[in-house]
């Protein structure tokens, strides 16, 4: 097996990011890529074709293409292999599947495909290891950012404890200032009144000003002139507050809000491709789910829709029938050509029986929309219980369990806000990656023979700090258990 290059490029031929594993020039590479898109077969259920000297293997992806030049001696059993690998690479390492999502995260694909790929031969890796790889964790580069953040926090300490002192200082220059003027007030007045009215200094005014409760005199003038200024604090009431003995509210710390996790994007090209058949039918759903941190459903809405493409004119005629399922909490909603349903039995067919549905393009046949406040539908459960330490970090438990067994679920993401720049401490083997303010945790299978897991970690962050959680994922199946059962 000789792998030439690794590439990504666009429907039509656009190469967005590529990697030649043997010496191939640019042009050359440039010119097979442009010419990919147009050896496809129109209708070909085949992922792969070839030229005279290469083959290319590829995978649809959205609306790009993920492919392998190869020489036409290589294995394909073993290419296949190596571009699902390049695939769940490129699922887990960019959010969505877009030309900018690729050029933003160019630099860790190239070096993914290399870790995969060395001189055109596929590496003994996984995707665990991979990730890994890419990760560069280092135990002691850990310690030392601790060490760094420690110096940081003691800092800011010895700073506050400073300018506290510092503060103080000025108060107390200020209190002394204040009384020393207020004695040479009263002097004043004494002197000029004559020697006759010095028995009313007999009792100075000063122990008066230092009472709880200032004089109405004195408070009045205080505000009279100056009124409100929002921002700034005047003499007049600084020295009303000096004067009152009262002492100064400390400003109320700044409250900084949490930052939002980023809405988890997940892709439905893990899932198994399905032949098309003579009738192809596609159910595709949408589930949207808010649960309360302490138990129960805050909403619930599930959306779908049933597909059909007729490939052979001599079908066009035909009749569904759905499985005999409860579809009891289902709202249906056909197309306007569909006829309503009628009796027990669910059937979709044509109003006019004249008619024929299209041949050789998909036709929305039938909607569906289900709202719910019992727990019990929705198909993961997740438990996140976090335990302060008192020392400023957190234990994190989290805990998954499937609900709908019938289903199998692909590429399940659970994300877990936390501090800004923080570094968890996992315990146990799992597929997980910290970003600047979310732990994120991969499962890239949750169905019926493993149905439920677990994770450890410790952080930086009260309780309050790890909600609220987001999950996404795919499933092969339908979770409001609809399904055709005969086409006539």
């Amino acid at each position: 097996m000789v792998v030439l290059a690794a590439s990504i490029c666009t429907r039509s031929g656009k190469p967005l990011l590529s990697r030649q594993f043997r010496p191939m020039p640019r042009s050359r590479v440039d010119g097979l890529l442009a010419s990919f898109p147009k050896l496809i077969p129109v209708n070909s259920q085949h992922t792969t074709v070839e030229t005279a000297d290469v083959r290319f293997v590829y995978q649809p992806f959205e609306e790009l293409y993920v492919l392998l030049i190869t020489n036409k001696a290589s294995n394909i059993v073993q290419d296949l292999s190596t571009l699902n690998l390049l695939v769940r690479l490129i699922s887990s390492l960019t959010p969505a599947m877009s030309e900018p999502a690729i050029l933003h995260h160019s630099f860790d694909l190239l070096c993914a495909f290399d870790e995969v790929v060395s001189l055109g031969y596929k590496e003994n890796v996984s995707l665990t290891t991979v990730r890994n790889i890419l990760e560069g964790e280092s135990h002691e580069e850990k310690i030392q950012e601790i060490i760094a953040r420690n110096k940081e926090a003691e800092a800011k300490e010895e700073l506050k404890r400073r300018a506290k002192q510092l503060e103080m200082q000025r108060r107390e220059q200020q209190k002394r200032a204040v009384g020393g003027g207020g004695f040479g007030s009263s002097m004043g007045s004494g002197m000029a009144g004559g020697y006759q009215s010095a028995p009313r200094f007999e009792a100075p005014a000063m122990p008066e000003y230092r009472t709880p409760s200032p004089a109405p005199a004195l408070s009045k003038p205080a505000f009279k002139g100056s009124g409100m200024k929002l921002g700034k604090k005047g003499k007049q009431s600084e020295l009303s507050s000096l004067l009152s003995g009262e002492p100064e509210p400390e400003p109320e710390p700044e409250v900084h809000a949490a930052p939002e996790p980023e809405p988890v994007a997940v892709s439905a090209d893990v899932l198994e491709k399905v032949d098309q058949e003579s009738i192809h039918l596609t159910i595709k759903e949408q589930l949207s789910v808010t649960l309360l941190r302490d138990g129960g459903v805050k909403s619930f809405e599930l959306k779908g829709d049933l597909d059909l493409r007729i490939a052979e004119p001599s079908l066009a005629k035909l009749r569904l029938t759905l499985a005999p399922n409860d579809y009891s909490e289902l709202q249906f909603k056909q197309h306007p050509n569909v006829a309503k349903f009628s009796g027990s039995e669910k059937i979709i067919a044509l109003k006019d029986a004249n008619r024929s549905f299209p041949v050789g393009q998909g036709l929305g046949v039938l909607r569906w929309r289900m709202s719910a406040k019992d727990e019990s539908n929705v198909p993961l459960s997740i438990t996140c219980w976090p335990q302060p330490r008192g020392d400023g970090t957190s234990d994190v438990a989290i805990e998954y369990e499937l609900e709908a067994t019938h289903l199998t679920l692909r590429n399940v993401v659970i994300s877990i806000p936390i501090p800004t720049d923080s570094l968890p401490s996992v315990t146990g083997d799992a597929d997980w990656r910290a970003e600047r303010n979310a732990f994120v945790w991969t499962i890239d299978t949750v169905d019926s023979e493993n149905p439920s897991g677990s994770l450890e970690f410790k952080c930086d962050g009260d309780a309050d700090a790890f909600f609220p959680v987001s999950v996404g994922f795919v499933a092969a199946g339908s979770l409001a258990n609809l399904e055709v059962s005969q086409a006539t």
